[in-house]
């Protein structure tokens, strides 16, 4: 539970949609726990309690409200807790390691005890590892129930319980009552899946589309954006439209293949939520089809907080006063992105981009909804000289793709080990493995210091001449010096 009274009453009251997902109320008198924007009655004060999750309400037993639906908060970070034990836990759970694995299981990819990490969870979440998990696969449910048309049997396995009893009895002990009665009439699915997710205002689309589109890999991904309004939605000295005003025809898209079904999704802005729209693919990967896609385009941050520590810079701010909604670019597929990084060492982004395309053209597969980028299997038996780049680059994908083909190196490791075994392989330097960290890992502390277009934008807008003083300046950024990277990147685009 969290401390009652003070800011956190002072947003309840207010509903103030900022704190919206940050905390949630538990409503002592109805058992029920919503969100701080819920439009219900006010209850009073003294028959509320204030908890750090969804998961800790549902520890303490009270069960989620059907009118605010807590379900379709925007996320927290993983990332917002000190301990890193607790970011990988969160991370492997939102990948599924609880829905079949048990706890002990967990707790050895992780290397502590379950009496430590059951700690750990108490101090930073207020919920067991269990609670978390459990709260996941019923929120998911209850969003699949609620927005789409899936059968009561598609959605229990989507959601990773295993078995339609299981699901079942789940709702029943939560809403005490069946999932069906639950759902209102739909029409019948055709096959293709569409969900809303949530973020926190201010929220810079544009920006991430403009990001991804040069770096699309022809043949797997297609960004569609308006010319017009890419950048700071200007041409020239004019203003040309709203960032939140009629996007529909903006939208990422890519194909893929999970758990060995081949599917494609895209992603676009309707108001304050992103819109993913999955076609094919397996019905049991949908869970982390969304959880990539949270990741990919940022939805998690917490813009009051980050831009808070950035602008006690002062130049830094007059940047973050420009783009406040900025996020931080993540990755659908980790392996990809590390082959990117590789190959865009020394070449242009378009020249990057352009390999990468003939990569997944000459080693690629080829689906009915489009071209994938190899597997790290496929790149681990290539002959380095059939890349189109320098020996020793290609050198460094075959060893990468080895390594994680072997499982020596894995994306669920710990940062600093992971990092380690990265510029460990021939031809990986620093630059390489900061990058995989802030795109792969999603982690918003990774800093490219050594990049040089970050250092040349800091030199001429920070004042700042060598990457030793950029190092020492970027200390005041923490935790969020990615974002700070993403900002310098951005003044140099612009």
């Amino acid at each position: 539970m969290l401390p009652a009274g003070g800011k956190l009453e002072q947003a309840r009251k207010a509903r103030d949609p900022r704190f919206d997902g940050r905390f949630f109320i538990g409503v002592r008198t109805t058992g029920i726990y919503c969100r701080p924007v819920c439009p219900v009655t006010m209850p009073r004060e003294e028959n509320v309690t204030f908890f750090d999750s969804a998961a800790a309400a549902s520890e303490a037993g009270y069960r989620p409200c059907l009118r605010c639906r807590p379900e379709s908060a925007p996320g927290m970070p993983a990332w917002r807790g000190s301990s890193t034990t607790v970011t990988r836990a969160l991370r492997l759970i939102n990948d599924g390691a609880l829905d079949q694995g048990s706890v002990a299981v967990l707790c050895d990819r992780l290397g502590v005890t379950t009496r430590h990490l059951a700690g750990l969870f108490t101090n930073h979440l207020g919920a067991s590892p269990k609670t978390v998990a459990r709260t996941r696969r019923l929120q998911f449910a209850k969003k699949l129930i609620d927005e789409t048309s899936l059968t009561m049997t598609e959605i229990a396995l989507s959601s990773g319980y295993g078995s339609v009893r299981r699901f079942n009895d789940h709702f029943v002990q939560t809403y005490s009552r069946s999932p069906g009665s639950l759902r209102k009439t739909r029409s019948a699915s055709d096959g293709s899946v569409e969900l809303k997710i949530s973020f926190r205002e201010p929220y810079d689309f544009q920006s991430l589309l403009e990001f991804y589109r040069i770096r699309a890999i022809p043949g797997v991904e297609n960004v569609r954006v308006d010319n017009l309004r890419v950048g700071n939605l200007r041409v020239g000295n004019l203003r040309v439209g709203n960032a939140a005003e009629d996007n529909a025809c903006e939208s990422y898209e890519r194909s893929f293949v999970l758990d060995g079904k081949s599917g494609h999704l895209s992603v676009s802005q309707s108001g304050n939520q992103l819109v993913c729209a999955v076609q094919g693919g397996s019905t049991g990967s949908l869970m982390r089809i969304m959880g990539k896609v949270r990741l990919m385009f940022d939805v998690d941050a917490v813009p009051e907080e980050i831009n808070s520590v950035l602008c006690e810079d002062r130049i830094l701010r007059r940047l973050v006063k420009q783009r406040p909604g900025l996020r931080l670019p993540g990755a659908f597929d980790e392996f990809e992105i590390a082959v990117r990084a590789i190959v865009g060492q020394q070449v242009s982004v378009k020249g990057a981009t352009t390999i990468m395309g003939r990569i997944a053209d000459q080693y690629g597969t080829e689906t009915e909804v489009g071209r994938v980028f190899p597997t790290p299997e496929i790149l681990a038996d290539l002959d380095p000289a059939s890349l189109p780049m320098p020996s020793k680059r290609a050198r460094a994908i075959k060893l990468l793709a080895v390594a994680v083909a072997d499982g020596e190196l894995g994306f669920d490791m710990d940062e600093q080990a992971f990092y380690e075994q990265l510029i460990a392989i021939p031809g990986i330097g620093p630059w390489t493995a900061q990058y995989i960290c802030l795109r792969a890992l999603s982690n918003p502390d990774s800093f490219l210091h050594g990049d040089l277009v970050i250092r040349k934008v800091a030199e001429k807008i920070l004042g700042v001449s060598s990457e030793k003083e950029l190092i020492n300046r970027a200390e005041a950024w923490r935790p969020w010096r990615g974002y700070a990277g993403m900002h310098l990147w951005r003044a140099s685009a612009d």
